[in-house]
């Protein structure tokens, strides 16, 4: 059967989402979502979801959703006929195929369930950008920040105080963490300064608890199977939020947005709210409102910045951005990520 291929078609986005997989190190998730064609003409539930999907698939994350559920089949030990593709032993396209189509016939109840709700993505990766955008905000904003992370998933990366990070040479945090967040690094340093901490906390729709081993091992689930790195920090996490659990609070991001900013501020702190690809899984509405609370906010005086990490829509590329007040609280471009935290291109905005 021949398909359309255009902007909202499945199989555009799968196509995409395996080549995109493919070209960061990770071909062996490529081949389970490319397989994922095979599944739309299929005669399951999941396939026919797949294949009627109401929205934007690559916006939605559709063929990630199911990526996670196929991986959570092999670490729960449910089947583990995938673990030679996810080792790189079974690498011809046809037998995954065949395989992937096997498997949801077989757990079609299991799996689809996993088209319910976007990838929980949390990669303590991600926060190497962030600190390095405190550094910048430092010498322009002062040294003392209250953190608010929107989106927060599991807090990964609402622990960021408690992280040692080696970005090209600048190191920040307490160097015997045992998360060590070490990327390639693009460009020039970021300039040391002078960053503290004063408060860290996040919200979600739906957190997820790290001292729930079936909530951890979902959280694993998205992770790409063969970037080993990263499923050791999510076991970092997963064991520094043991000793103390990260502070989350199950929260529609617009309404705490709100609440964040009601609260006082205490003298010389920035109130700083960041968030790491997050923004394409809000609704518009959601947008709008913490847009308009946030920029209302500073420009009426309150002492905010605004990190974000997040996916531009047109280049698919992950940027780095900061607004802050006092000032005009324009973006300020000051690089670009991997979405995984793998390697930071710094610019600096000088």
């Amino acid at each position: 059967m021949e398909r359309v291929m255009d902007g909202r078609d499945v199989a555009t986005a799968i196509v995409w989402q395996a080549d995109h997989a493919a070209n960061n190190g990770s071909p062996c998730t490529a081949r389970v979502v490319r397989a994922q064609l095979a599944l739309l003409d299929s005669d399951t539930e999941t396939g026919r979801a797949l294949a009627n999907w109401p929205g934007i698939p690559l916006e939605d994350a559709l063929p990630l959703r199911l990526a996670g559920g196929f991986h959570h089949l092999v670490l729960s030990g449910t089947d583990t006929r995938l673990a030679p593709v996810y080792r790189g032993e079974l690498t011809d396209q046809g037998a995954v195929d065949a395989l992937i189509l096997d498997l949801t016939r077989q757990y079609d109840a299991t799996l689809l369930p996993w088209l319910d709700g976007p990838p929980q993505t949390n990669e303590a990766g991600r926060s190497a950008s962030i600190m390095a955008a405190l550094l910048w905000l430092s010498p322009r904003m002062g040294t003392r920040f209250e953190m608010n992370e929107l989106g927060a998933s599991a807090g990964v990366n609402t622990m960021m105080e408690r992280y040692h990070y080696d970005l090209g040479g600048t190191k920040v945090g307490p160097q015997d963490s045992s998360m060590q967040i070490v990327p390639e690094w693009r460009g020039p340093p970021p300039v040391p300064a002078p960053v503290e901490i004063v408060s860290i906390r996040g919200c979600d729709r739906a957190p997820v608890n790290l001292a729930d081993p079936v909530q951890a091992l979902r959280l694993k689930s998205y992770v790409w199977a063969e970037v080993t790195e990263r499923l050791a920090r999510i076991d970092a996490a997963i064991a520094l939020a043991g000793q103390r659990a990260p502070d989350l609070v199950q929260m529609d991001a617009g309404e705490w947005v709100d609440q964040c900013l009601a609260a006082p501020l205490e003298a010389d702190t920035t109130r700083v709210f960041y968030h790491s690809i997050v923004w394409q899984y809000l609704p518009s509405e959601t947008r709008a409102r913490i847009t308009s609370a946030i920029t209302g906010a500073g420009d009426a005086g309150q002492r905010l910045a605004w990190i974000t990490l997040e996916t531009n829509r047109e280049t698919f590329r992950h940027e780095l951005t900061v607004r802050h007040w006092p000032g005009r609280g324009e973006p300020v471009l000051l690089g670009e990520a991997h979405a995984h935290g793998a390697w930071v291109a710094w610019n600096g905005a000088a």
